[in-house]
């Protein structure tokens, strides 16, 4: 069976006393919607997300990553598959950090890279009804950006489907905001998420297998479907969704 070593990647390490900014630079500029911090010696503190870069709208700040920083339980090189998706489920991330005996990371592993294989070594059983999450926020395609941030920081909520005259027509999320940056700045923090948010969008309806929701994501390697039935949003299926009925 493969370890979680099988599936290392190099992700960019922060210091405590790192300035959220830079933590935000990283992650506008890569895939990573977690990074990892240490002690300057590569021994595990916690993490920071997308998330917590967010609550920083300032463009230049001297706030460090240090009240922003949360616990993680890592994983070992060898702790299987198993074990790994255990703990991202855990801990409900898009990412576990591996380290040695002594604690000192040696990498990460990302759910969007275990996914796949995760999906591959069980049957998947059920419809999206059975494991979708039925609590969701829909905002408007003339919603401001500022408005949708607030929303998010206040909300832990880290996508959003966006409507039009009540159609589906697209979904916003921290990574939509945090590339386009204009939700940092007075002047353009105004202007509607239509032009930010990501279309078009990929949908499944709740009597759909789960399977095929997965392979959906696997596909277009995409983290999360709308559940939508009739004209009506019922719901959306996440990457962790299908992790609990694994």
């Amino acid at each position: 069976m493969k370890k979680a070593s099988d599936f290392l990647v190099d992700v960019p390490l922060l210091l405590i006393d790192d300035p959220v900014t830079r933590a935000r630079k990283i992650m506008r500029e890569d895939i990573f919607r977690e990074l990892y911090v240490h002690d300057g010696q590569r021994k595990l503190l916690g993490y920071i997300d997308i998330t917590d870069v967010l609550r920083v709208m300032a463009t230049k700040s001297n706030v460090t990553i240090k009240g922003y920083i949360k616990e993680i339980t890592p994983v070992s090189p060898t702790d299987t598959v198993r074990d790994v998706l255990s703990a991202i489920r855990e801990t409900a991330t898009d990412s576990v950090p591996v380290v040695d005996e002594q604690n000192t990371i040696l990498g990460g592993v990302l759910l969007s890279e275990l996914f796949p294989v995760a999906i591959n070594m069980h049957k998947l059983h059920g419809s999206v009804r059975d494991c979708m999450s039925t609590d969701v926020i829909t905002c408007s395609a003339e919603d401001t950006a500022q408005k949708i941030h607030n929303l998010m920081t206040e909300s832990g909520f880290t996508a959003f489907p966006v409507v039009k005259k009540r159609r589906l027509v697209g979904m916003i999320s921290r990574r939509d905001l945090l590339k386009d940056g204009r939700w940092r700045t007075s002047s353009e923090s105004s202007i509607p998420i239509e032009g930010i948010m990501t279309t078009p969008v990929m949908t499944v309806s709740p009597d759909e297998a789960t399977g095929a929701a997965a392979a959906l994501m696997v596909k277009y390697d995409i983290s999360r479907l709308p559940v939508v039935d009739g004209d009506r949003i019922a719901g959306i299926i996440d990457r962790h969704d299908i992790l609990k009925v694994l």
